[in-house]
């Protein structure tokens, strides 16, 4: 079985976030157990598995997301480097149209190399963090918001170099009710080269830090938008590789554009 590597929200390799990419035969679905150890022997943020729609289906294919401990319901990096190596191999033109957990949701391959994503919206609730949050982040968070079903929250913080200089305490991350933990702030300059940036913490998901979110900014572009009072808007995650993520909030919907470099092309013999 043929597996790719891909730097997702990347125009070069070793930046963005990296996702294994497994193309599958059309027909029934792997055991989920086969599909979890692949992404545990990946040992990515995420690992993609597609496999062809069924003729006469409303969508192209049917695609699944793994990370090393469990399957999640919704991933744009690993949506975005699926689509990339569809586009390399031939395989589609045009949008793609990806049936998943989280409804169908589409990618446009454009001339340039991008891809454009248009996933739902997150709705954004307000809450009170939970008591030990600050402590674990090490940062006073400004205002903390439910995500509803990214099973996240995004947590508001003073500055961009607050967010940038964050060092949390993992072990008290994974003793929180929540599943991940969004970081956000605006740019120092937001209308500069990106209006602001992120940080994206799950180590309850087996992901300590993920290096660039796409699903995160399905909250963060809303959020930013309502703020800024601007549609389009470009997000700067500051992980160690580092990611931007061109956002463009309409209605409901929220479209993501990033590049992606396909880094390494192998055989699974398992």
């Amino acid at each position: 079985m043929r597996i790719r590597i891909v730097d997702a929200f990347a125009d070069r390799p070793f930046t963005g976030n990296p996702a294994a990419v497994c193309l599958l035969p059309a027909g029934p679905w792997p055991v989920d157990g086969w599909m979890q150890s692949v992404a545990a022997e990946m040992n990515l943020s995420e690992t993609a598995f597609a496999r062809p729609a069924l003729p006469g289906a409303a969508h192209d294919w049917d695609l699944r997301w793994f990370t090393p401990t469990q399957e999640i319901r919704m991933c744009g990096h690993a949506t975005l480097a699926t689509a990339y190596v569809l586009a390399a191999d031939n395989l589609a033109t045009g949008t793609v149209r990806f049936d998943t957990l989280s409804g169908i949701l589409s990618a446009r391959l454009r001339g340039d190399g991008a891809v454009v994503l248009d996933f739902p919206a997150s709705p954004l609730t307000a809450i009170e963090p939970e008591p030990g949050l600050p402590a674990a982040l090490g940062a006073q968070p400004l205002g903390a918001y439910d995500t509803d079903a990214l099973d996240d929250i995004v947590v508001e913080l003073a500055s961009e170099n607050v967010v940038r200089t964050l060092a949390p305490d993992m072990t008290a991350l994974m003793k929180l009710k929540t599943k991940g933990v969004i970081v956000t702030s605006l740019a120092d300059d937001p209308n500069g080269a990106y209006a602001f940036v992120s940080r994206c913490f799950g180590p309850q998901l087996g992901i300590p830090e993920d290096p660039v979110t796409g699903s995160a900014h399905t909250a963060l572009a809303p959020f930013w938008t309502a703020r800024l009072g601007r549609t389009a808007l470009t997000g700067l995650q500051v992980s160690a590789r580092t990611g931007l993520v061109g956002t463009e909030t309409t209605g409901n919907r929220v479209l993501l554009t990033g590049k992606a470099v396909i880094v390494l092309d192998g055989q699974l013999h398992a």
